[in-house]
């Protein structure tokens, strides 16, 4: 049932770990719940790892430096870069680095999902509206249908995670939008809720409705049964 399927973190690194992320906490260990529900039904487990090389090469325009032209964040010479130690890698993992927010912009993340034979990715990480939000979009460009588990996003204010949710509850038409204690449910074969487009444009959000808007996605309204749907 699970054949197909893959669970891709997004950076979660210690740079991500460490910096002003809202509810890192709560990511991190909704992250580990699902970890160790993919590790029990050997789900193959893949990672990025954003790096800004040390010597300054290959740098995205406008990379924060410091006064010797070194990068001041996912610096490649510092534990930074590490995967965190709540959801570190096991043996068999694949970790897949890259230098730009997509994960799969000049990387050979694409080529370990077709080898693997993957065709649905459950996606969790930071920072929800720059390498989340890339990755995600890239996928779909490659057919790849996502699972996202929101409460396993996260970026540097409220405001931005929502909007990010929301532009790609809006645009990447077979979206599924969960949380992570349904999404633990559906692994486990009991019954769940999930949130899934119906047309496109469907979230239209304004500063004003933003919240409104939001809650709809985690709205239990759309409880459904495991065996109704075929997502792997």
């Amino acid at each position: 049932m699970t054949q197909k399927t893959a669970f891709l973190l997004v950076d979660m690194q210690n740079e991500g770990g460490t910096s002003a992320v809202v509810g890192m906490d709560n990511i991190f260990q909704n992250a580990k719940t699902i970890l160790e529900k993919c590790r029990e039904l050997n789900i193959p487990v893949l990672y990025t790892r954003h790096i800004n090389r040390a010597d300054g090469i290959g740098l995205a325009n406008r990379e924060p430096v410091g006064e010797e032209g070194e990068p001041l964040y996912y610096h490649s010479e510092t534990t930074a870069i590490e995967v965190a130690d709540l959801v570190k890698p096991e043996a068999g993992d694949i970790i897949v680095d890259k230098y730009r927010y997509s994960g799969f912009h000049e990387s050979n993340l694409d080529l370990m999902l077709k080898s693997l034979g993957i065709e649905h990715l459950i996606v969790g990480g930071v920072l929800t509206d720059v390498c989340v939000l890339s990755t995600v979009m890239d996928a779909y460009y490659r057919d790849y249908q996502v699972s996202l588990v929101e409460d396993m996003c996260g970026t540097t204010t409220e405001g931005a995670h929502m909007a990010a949710i929301l532009m790609m509850a809006n645009w990447v038409y077979d979206l599924e939008v969960y949380q992570t204690d349904e999404l633990y449910k559906k692994l486990n074969g009991e019954d769940y809720a999930v949130w899934s487009s119906e047309e496109p444009d469907e979230l239209q959000f304004s500063p004003d409705n933003m919240r409104e808007i939001f809650s709809k996605l985690s709205s239990h309204k759309n409880k459904i049964k495991i065996q109704e749907r075929i997502c792997y």
